[in-house]
Protein backbone atom coordinates (compact mmCIF):
# COMPACT_ATOMS: atom_id res chain seq x y z
CA UNK A 1 0.00 0.00 0.00
CA UNK A 2 1.39 3.17 -1.22
CA UNK A 3 1.89 5.76 2.06
CA UNK A 4 3.25 9.43 1.48
CA UNK A 5 4.14 11.06 4.93
CA UNK A 6 4.75 14.95 4.96
CA UNK A 7 7.29 16.10 8.10
CA UNK A 8 9.13 19.43 8.56
CA UNK A 9 6.11 22.11 8.87
CA UNK A 10 5.63 24.50 11.70
CA UNK A 11 5.24 27.83 13.17
CA UNK A 12 7.66 30.40 12.21
CA UNK A 13 8.43 34.05 11.64
CA UNK A 14 8.03 36.10 8.05
CA UNK A 15 11.72 35.87 6.84
CA UNK A 16 12.08 32.60 7.94
CA UNK A 17 13.07 29.51 6.66
CA UNK A 18 11.33 25.68 6.50
CA UNK A 19 12.49 22.41 5.05
CA UNK A 20 9.55 20.10 4.00
CA UNK A 21 10.04 16.34 3.57
CA UNK A 22 7.59 13.87 1.71
CA UNK A 23 8.72 10.27 2.58
CA UNK A 24 7.04 7.66 0.37
CA UNK A 25 6.99 4.17 1.19
CA UNK A 26 4.70 1.09 -0.30
CA UNK A 27 6.76 1.27 -3.26
CA UNK A 28 10.50 0.73 -4.61
CA UNK A 29 12.78 3.69 -5.97
CA UNK A 30 12.62 2.31 -9.52
CA UNK A 31 9.03 3.25 -9.97
CA UNK A 32 9.06 6.53 -7.65
CA UNK A 33 12.01 7.76 -9.72
CA UNK A 34 9.93 7.87 -13.09
CA UNK A 35 7.29 9.95 -12.02
CA UNK A 36 6.97 13.54 -11.09
CA UNK A 37 5.55 14.69 -8.01
CA UNK A 38 4.60 17.92 -6.34
CA UNK A 39 3.85 20.14 -3.49
CA UNK A 40 0.78 21.49 -3.09
CA UNK A 41 -0.46 23.91 -0.84
CA UNK A 42 -4.29 24.83 0.56
CA UNK A 43 -4.94 27.62 2.54
CA UNK A 44 -8.30 28.48 4.87
CA UNK A 45 -10.88 29.38 2.16
CA UNK A 46 -8.93 28.92 -0.89
CA UNK A 47 -8.19 26.22 -3.28
CA UNK A 48 -5.38 23.28 -3.76
CA UNK A 49 -2.50 25.57 -6.07
CA UNK A 50 0.61 23.66 -6.85
CA UNK A 51 3.66 25.43 -5.58
CA UNK A 52 6.21 23.21 -7.03
CA UNK A 53 6.53 20.29 -9.36
CA UNK A 54 9.60 18.20 -9.99
CA UNK A 55 10.07 15.90 -12.94
CA UNK A 56 11.99 12.25 -12.92
CA UNK A 57 14.83 13.97 -14.67
CA UNK A 58 14.62 16.67 -12.36
CA UNK A 59 12.76 19.76 -14.46
CA UNK A 60 11.30 21.69 -11.86
CA UNK A 61 8.69 24.09 -12.59
CA UNK A 62 7.65 26.71 -9.46
CA UNK A 63 4.40 29.33 -8.69
CA UNK A 64 4.82 32.51 -9.49
CA UNK A 65 4.69 33.46 -6.00
CA UNK A 66 7.11 31.26 -4.93
CA UNK A 67 9.90 31.35 -7.87
CA UNK A 68 13.16 32.55 -6.07
CA UNK A 69 12.52 31.20 -2.31
CA UNK A 70 11.42 27.64 -2.91
CA UNK A 71 13.57 24.88 -4.23
CA UNK A 72 11.76 21.40 -4.69
CA UNK A 73 14.16 18.49 -4.85
CA UNK A 74 14.21 14.77 -4.71
CA UNK A 75 16.34 11.55 -3.77
CA UNK A 76 15.10 8.81 -5.57
CA UNK A 77 17.09 6.05 -3.71
CA UNK A 78 15.29 7.25 -0.70
CA UNK A 79 11.38 7.97 -2.55
CA UNK A 80 11.97 10.91 -0.68
CA UNK A 81 10.51 14.51 -1.69
CA UNK A 82 12.08 17.98 -0.06
CA UNK A 83 10.64 21.85 -0.11
CA UNK A 84 12.93 24.17 0.27
CA UNK A 85 11.02 27.44 1.25
CA UNK A 86 13.01 30.25 2.09
CA UNK A 87 11.90 34.40 3.17
CA UNK A 88 8.67 32.94 4.15
CA UNK A 89 5.89 35.25 4.03
CA UNK A 90 2.34 35.26 6.09
CA UNK A 91 0.72 34.40 2.47
CA UNK A 92 2.91 31.25 2.62
CA UNK A 93 0.68 29.76 5.59
CA UNK A 94 -1.59 26.45 4.40
CA UNK A 95 -1.18 23.38 4.60
CA UNK A 96 1.26 21.80 2.61
CA UNK A 97 0.49 18.80 0.66
CA UNK A 98 3.03 16.31 -1.44
CA UNK A 99 1.53 14.48 -4.40
CA UNK A 100 3.15 11.17 -6.41
CA UNK A 101 1.34 9.70 -9.30
CA UNK A 102 -2.59 9.78 -8.14
CA UNK A 103 -1.60 9.67 -4.10
CA UNK A 104 -1.34 12.52 -1.34
CA UNK A 105 -0.02 12.76 2.03
CA UNK A 106 -2.44 13.96 5.05
CA UNK A 107 -0.11 17.34 4.77
CA UNK A 108 2.12 19.46 7.16
CA UNK A 109 0.70 23.02 8.47
CA UNK A 110 3.03 25.71 7.51
CA UNK A 111 2.21 29.04 10.04
CA UNK A 112 4.14 32.15 9.40
CA UNK A 113 3.64 35.02 11.67
CA UNK A 114 4.61 38.86 11.07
Amino acid sequence: QVRLVESGGGLVQAGGSLRLSCAVSGTISSIFSVNAMGWYRQAPGKQRELVAAITSTGTTDYADSVKGRFTISRVNVMNTLYLQMNTLQPEDTALYYCMWRTYWGQGTQVTVSS
